[in-house]
């Protein structure tokens, strides 16, 4: 009875450490998916082909909501000149929930970005078919 449970336990640890959904983690949480997405987020660290470009991001707000609902506000300035950009629109999981899709109402900026790493106070992204990779953090 004891090797069972020893054999048990193993087979479910090796399960639940191997079924990692992004590349950097978790390995698992209780925390839903979505719940773990809904958080206003700022750029941390953005790098594009191996590139720093954090800076172009440093005035970059995303709100994420549980029900969908999302809301982009960029800053950006030219010299003396500052110029906000902000748009509302929906965010969604696509292919598994491996994908996160943006669809705003100014559509420039509707985006599908490969999920990396999803924590309550982690978000990385990966712009799909291009090499931009964003590490977000709560506000």
């Amino acid at each position: 009875m004891k090797i069972s449970t020893i054999i048990l336990s193993i087979t479910l640890l090796t399960a639940i450490t191997s079924c990692k959904k992004y590349e950097e983690g978790p390995g698992f949480s209780l925390i839903s998916k979505k719940e773990r997405v809904a958080n206003t987020w700022k750029i941390e660290k953005a790098m594009n082909d191996g590139e720093d470009v954090t800076d172009e991001y440093d005035q970059y707000e995303l709100f994420l909501s549980k029900d969908g609902d999302s809301k982009i506000v960029a800053n950006y300035s030219f010299g003396d000149f500052t110029a906000e950009f902000e748009t509302d629109g929906t965010w969604m999981f696509d292919d598994n929930k491996e994908t996160l899709v943006t669809d705003y109402e100014n559509d420039d900026a509707d985006m599908r970005y490969q999920i990396l790493k999803l924590k309550e106070d982690e978000l990385w992204l990966r712009e799909e078919g291009r090499e931009t990779e964003l590490h977000l953090m709560p506000q």
